[in-house]
């Protein structure tokens, strides 16, 4: 009776170097997203090289992408996205966005750069809308017995003074900059989502965020799941999850410097902070 051998199909060299294997870039997005050039910041800067690494990977059959942010910056929100829509395009890879805590303003605007969104059900989503906050301190210098002096060339050069009563006519020009924001946000998303989109305008675009299942049926995301159950189904059990991380300096010896100051490092903690805690987060 012939006895019939097996290879088996991966050996304990090619589990062990990852080779044989389907290769899957993922690149994870965590934290506020600003220009300021911070530990914990999301921008242009920080992430594209990141980006261009993922999708240099040949023979990956997608790119995952993997947010987990509150919002910031809409400018450096619409250049990370469009950078991953570059890239993809002229990659010619398709982008699985993998919503972990939230996905809200900056953070989904980002998210909709991919070509499908997938979000855990408790997960916060959408936020579709422009927000400008600060404080007023009228009064306060007279009771404390200072003195300021402004002097400005060009009328409106003082709008958002905290220390001068607010103007009717700054207010509306707030607002009018706000919607101009607010406008851009919504084209992108319509473009992007097109007829995914399950509600309408005055339901989507007011502002208010989601649970990952509510953003199901409105169409906001395509499914509920997560990056490994979801990439184990789709390219097999045998994938090699390649995480797409910063360059650390040299000898592993951490960038020293005091430039922005303790000071500045606890009111940005603050900043980031207040921003997480609109999602109870």
């Amino acid at each position: 009776m012939a006895i019939e051998l097996t290879t088996p199909k991966w050996n304990w060299l090619q589990r062990l170097t990852g080779r044989g294997k389907t290769p899957i870039p993922v690149v994870r997005l965590h934290g506020v997203i600003a220009a300021e050039q911070r530990q914990g910041r999301l921008n242009i800067a920080t992430v594209g090289p990141l980006l261009k690494r993922a999708f240099a990977i040949k023979a990956a059959p997608v790119v995952a992408i993997i947010v987990n942010s509150p919002g910031g910056s809409p400018v450096q929100s619409r250049l990370i996205a469009k950078r991953i829509r570059d890239l993809a395009d002229e990659h010619n890879k398709p982008v699985l966005v993998f919503v972990e805590d939230a996905a809200a303003s900056g953070g989904y605007f980002i998210a909709v750069a991919g070509d499908e969104i997938i979000a855990d059900p408790s997960s916060i989503v959408g936020s579709i809308g422009v927000i400008m906050a600060g404080f007023g301190f009228v009064g306060t210098l007279e009771k404390l017995g200072i003195e300021r002096r402004v002097h400005t060339a060009g009328s409106n050069k003082s709008t958002l003074d905290p220390f001068l009563p607010e103007k009717k006519s700054d207010i509306e020009r707030i607002k009018q900059v706000e919607l101009d924001i607010h406008n851009v946000f919504i084209d992108v998303v319509k473009k992007r989502r097109g007829s995914k989109l399950k509600a309408a305008d005055d339901v989507l675009f007011t502002g208010e965020w989601w649970t990952g299942m509510r953003g199901l049926e409105l169409g906001l995301v395509d499914a509920i799941g997560d990056i490994h159950e979801t990439l184990h189904t789709r390219y097999g059990k045998e994938i090699d999850l390649k995480m797409i991380e910063p360059k650390r300096p040299w000898f592993g010896i951490p960038r020293l410097g005091f430039s922005n100051g303790i000071s500045g490092d606890i009111a940005a903690t603050i900043e980031d902070r207040s921003i997480w805690a609109r999602f109870g987060l």
